[in-house]
């Protein structure tokens, strides 16, 4: 049995993960809930957020994140890559700083426009 708690809304639902009995859920208040418990104990995946060097703008670091969840075991890799990037202004929001990252369908996106 696992325990976790539900972040996909604000409720906070207390889960409990039987994996002996094919990942069952319970606790949840509603299906979402139920998909987060499995989706973390099988395949984790986190949004990662961070800031990249930027040039020729009033501040020297532009807020970015990941377009889509990336898989947990990638994120030290992803950080890697991110501290690796180094932005020309003016940069818009949603504008694309890194492309398919780590073989992956994820972008590294701007999060500010500068």
């Amino acid at each position: 049995m696992t325990n976790l708690i539900c972040i996909t809304c604000p409720k906070g639902c207390h889960l409990t993960v039987d994996e002996d009995n094919d990942f069952a859920v319970t606790g949840n208040a509603c299906p979402r809930g139920a998909a987060y418990a499995r989706n973390e104990l099988l395949h984790p995946v986190r949004i990662i957020t961070s800031t990249v060097r930027v040039q020729g703008a009033a501040i020297p670091r532009l807020p970015v994140k990941t377009d889509k969840p990336l898989p947990k075991e990638k994120m030290f890799d992803c950080m890697r890559l991110i501290n690796t990037l180094d932005v020309q202004a003016p940069v818009k929001v949603g504008q694309v700083l890194a492309a398919h990252i780590l073989d992956t369908d994820v972008n590294i996106v701007a999060t500010k426009t500068l």
